[in-house]
């Protein structure tokens, strides 16, 4: 079970900007190496360093040595139990069926649309 606190810490992290693009890029390439990741901002490799400290005290991303390269992972757990605390399996299935009927709706809105560019 995820505790308050532990939830402060990815609500903590997923707050700025840059840690959720750093997520991104470890999502997109697992095992990134931390200087390759560096590379993909216009911040310094500390600052990278510094949101890499907040992502992992949140659990969201794990670093394992390769030598003396860093190789980072994507840890979804932490988002997964947020999801679990305030969904349950009669929610997921009414939400999953109201974004159908809502793809639905805006398809046929979509396709109104059209119809009365050509009329």
């Amino acid at each position: 079970m995820i505790t308050n606190d532990d939830m402060d810490a990815v609500f903590h992290a997923l707050a700025h900007v840059t840690r959720r693009a750093i997520l991104d890029f470890v999502r997109a390439t697992p095992g990134i190496a931390v200087g390759e990741l560096a590379r993909n901002f216009d911040v310094s490799r500390i600052a990278v360093m510094n949101h890499l400290a907040v992502l992992e005290k949140a659990n969201l991303v794990i670093s394992e040595k390769d030598g003396r390269t860093r190789r980072l992972y994507l840890n979804v757990m932490p988002i997964q139990d947020i999801h679990e605390r305030w969904t349950d399996t009669l929610s997921a299935h009414w939400a999953e069926r109201v974004n159908h009927i809502r793809h639905a709706a805006e398809a046929a809105a979509r396709k109104s649309q059209g119809k009365k560019r050509d009329d």
